[in-house]
C-alpha cells in the first residue's frame, strides 16, 4: 500500500492498544499538529485508525485571581482588618480600609462582598464586622487556593470566581489516535510513503513533469482551522446607514470634541447649575484646565437667561450661577453640545434658516448598567431650523426616518425637558418582546435656549438612541450583547447590517 509520507508517518507512530494525542503523535513524527490532524482524518476516512474527540475545561487564574490567591480576597483581608482594630465592635469604615491596605478599586470590591459573604454590616460609615464569620471557611478563597494547586474545584464557586474575573474557563477539543485492525494489518503487509505532489505550479506545466507525477489527494471534508478576517461592527455599520438616510433627507453632519466645557453641554441648553443631572454623580468631569475659548458675550447672554429668563414675562432659575463652573471640562452627556456650538454660530458661522444638521457620536453618562442602559453609547443629535416649525413637523421627521428601517410603529408620550417645549419621548415596540421601549427624547428649542445663541426662528431638535433602534431591527433584548467586554463575538461576525 502507498500513502502519503504524512500518513505513514502517523500509521507507524500510532497505536493498536494506546490511545495517543495529536500532541505526542506530532512529537513523535516531527511534523506539525496540523499535519498530523490532516493525516489522521484521511486515515480515518481509509478505516486505517479510529479518532476520539473529547471536550476538556482548562481554568486559569487571572491576573486579578493571582493576586487574590496570593494576598487574600479583599472581602477577606477587610473583615479580618475590622477585627483588629475595632476588637469586635463597630469601626470608621475609613480606619477599618486604612488598616487593611486595600486601595483603588478593591475598596470597593471588598465592600460589596463583606455583606454579601455574612462578614458583617455597614451603616452610616460604620463597619461592624460579625464575629462569628469563618473567613477561613470561604470557599472563593479556598477554591483559589486549590486551583494554585492543580486540584478540582466545584462548578458554582467556578461560576462565581468567572463572574468577578478572577478566572478564565476555556474549552478544547482533545483528539487521540487509535490504530483499526485494518490499520494493523496494512502495517503488517508494508506500508511505503508516496511521493506525492500537494501543489501544481508553472515550472510543472513548462515542464510536462505535471503528467508523470502523483498528486495528493484532498479530503475536501477534513477539520480545518477557522480563519476569520476582521470585519466593521454592526454598531458602526448602523452608524453609517443612519448617516446616509440622514445626508439623504438633506441633512449636513456636525462635528465636535468629546470632551467639553459645561458651558455647551449644559448651560447653553438652559439646564440649572443645581440640576441633579449635573453634579458629580452623574457626569464624568474632567481635572484638566477650564475652556478659555467662549465669547465672553454669549457667556453674558446665557447667564442672563439663567438668572432672569427672557423676554418680558421671563423668568429665570434664581439660584447661583458659576462661571467657572460653566468652563470646566467634561465628558458630554449629550451630542446637544455639538447643537449648540452650531446654532450659536461659534463652529461654522452664523447659519442663516433653513438649516439642517446632525450627528452620530458617542455619549458618556454614570448610569447603572443594565439591558438598555451603558455608561457610553451613540446618539443621533439633530436639529432643523426654520421659520414656522411645529410639532407635526418634528413627529413627521421621526416617521420619514425610522420608516427606512423597517419600523413604522412610533409612539410619542409628553415629556418635560428644561430646553424644550413642548417636548415628547418616543418609543417604539421590540419586535420579540413586543414591549415599548424608549427610543428617543424631542421637542422644540425653549426661547431661553434660542435667544441667547442669536437664534430668531424655530428649531425642532432630538437626541435619539442608536443602539436602541439596533434593538428594534433585530430583535437583541441586551444592548451589552453588540457592545461592551460582554458582547456576543459570534452574533457580530453573523449579522449584517440590512440596506
Amino acid at each position: 500500500m502507498r500513502l502519503p509520507e504524512s500518513q505513514v508517518a502517523v500509521l507507524n507512530a500510532a497505536s493498536a492498544t494506546d490511545e495517543r494525542t495529536i500532541e505526542q503523535l506530532a512529537e513523535a513524527t516531527d511534523l506539525k499538529p496540523e499535519t498530523v490532524t490532516g493525516a489522521a482524518f484521511d486515515l480515518r476516512d481509509d478505516g486505517l485508525v479510529s479518532v476520539t474527540e473529547t471536550v476538556e475545561e482548562d481554568v486559569e487564574l487571572t491576573d486579578e485571581g493571582v493576586e487574590y490567591a496570593e494576598d487574600g480576597l479583599p472581602e477577606v483581608r477587610l473583615y479580618r482588618a475590622a477585627l483588629d482594630v475595632g476588637d469586635g465592635d463597630s469601626v470608621p469604615m475609613g480606619q477599618v480600609i486604612g488598616a487593611s491596605s486595600l486601595g483603588g478599586p478593591q475598596v470597593d470590591i471588598a465592600l460589596s462582598n463583606f455583606a454579601r459573604k455574612g462578614y458583617g454590616h455597614i451603616d452610616s460609615g460604620e463597619l461592624a464586622p460579625d464575629a462569628d464569620a469563618d473567613p477561613d471557611a470561604d470557599e472563593e478563597a479556598a477554591a483559589l487556593a486549590a486551583l494554585v494547586a492543580g486540584d478540582d474545584v466545584d462548578d458554582d464557586v467556578l461560576d462565581q470566581l468567572e463572574s468577578r474575573n478572577l478566572v478564565v474557563r476555556r474549552e478544547r477539543t482533545i483528539r487521540t489516535i487509535t490504530l483499526t485492525d485494518e490499520g494493523v494489518t496494512a502495517l503488517m503487509e508494508g506500508v511505503e510513503a508516496a511521493e506525492t505532489v500537494d501543489r501544481l505550479t508553472p515550472e510543472m506545466l513548462t515542464s510536462g513533469e505535471w503528467e508523470d507525477v502523483e498528486f495528493t489527494e484532498y479530503n475536501v471534508e477534513a477539520d480545518a482551522p477557522e480563519v476569520r478576517g476582521g470585519k466593521k461592527h454592526i454598531l458602526r455599520q448602523t452608524a453609517d446607514r443612519v448617516k446616509d438616510v440622514l445626508v439623504g433627507m438633506g441633512f449636513s453632519e456636525m462635528e465636535g470634541p468629546h470632551a467639553d466645557a459645561d458651558f455647551w453641554i449644559n448651560d447653553c441648553l438652559f439646564m440649572p447649575q443645581d440640576h441633579p443631572a449635573r453634579t458629580h454623580w452623574d457626569r464624568f468631569a474632567l481635572d484638566v484646565p477650564p475652556m478659555e475659548d467662549i465669547p465672553e458675550d454669549l457667556i453674558d447672554r446665557v447667564r442672563d437667561a439663567h438668572l432672569n429668563g427672557v423676554g418680558e414675562d421671563g423668568d429665570g432659575y434664581h439660584s447661583p450661577w458659576s462661571e467657572d463652573f460653566a468652563r470646566a471640562i467634561a465628558l458630554r452627556g449629550h451630542t446637544t453640545s455639538l447643537s449648540m456650538r452650531y446654532l450659536s454660530g461659534h463652529e461654522v458661522g452664523e447659519l442663516e434658516p433653513p438649516q439642517r444638521y446632525f450627528s452620530v457620536e458617542k455619549v458618556y453618562r454614570n448610569d447603572t448598567l443594565d439591558p438598555t442602559h451603558l455608561l457610553e453609547f451613540y446618539q443621533i443629535e439633530g436639529w432643523v431650523m426654520a421659520e414656522d416649525l411645529s410639532v407635526r413637523d418634528l413627529m413627521g421627521t421621526f416617521e420619514e426616518f425610522y420608516s427606512h428601517f423597517g419600523i413604522t410603529d412610533i409612539q410619542f408620550k409628553p415629556h418635560y425637558n428644561p430646553y424644550t417645549e413642548p417636548s415628547f419621548e418616543l418609543f417604539g415596540r421590540h419586535p420579540e418582546t413586543g414591549e415599548l421601549i424608549e427610543i428617543g427624547n424631542s421637542g422644540m428649542f425653549r426661547e431661553e435656549v434660542l435667544r441667547p445663541l442669536g437664534v430668531e426662528c424655530d428649531v425642532m431638535a432630538w437626541g435619539l438612541a442608536l443602539e436602541r433602534l439596533l434593538m428594534l431591527m433585530y430583535g437583541f433584548d441586551d444592548i451589552r450583547d453588540v457592545h461592551g467586554t460582554m458582547c456576543d463575538l459570534d452574533l457580530l461576525r453573523e449579522t449584517e447590517v440590512l440596506r
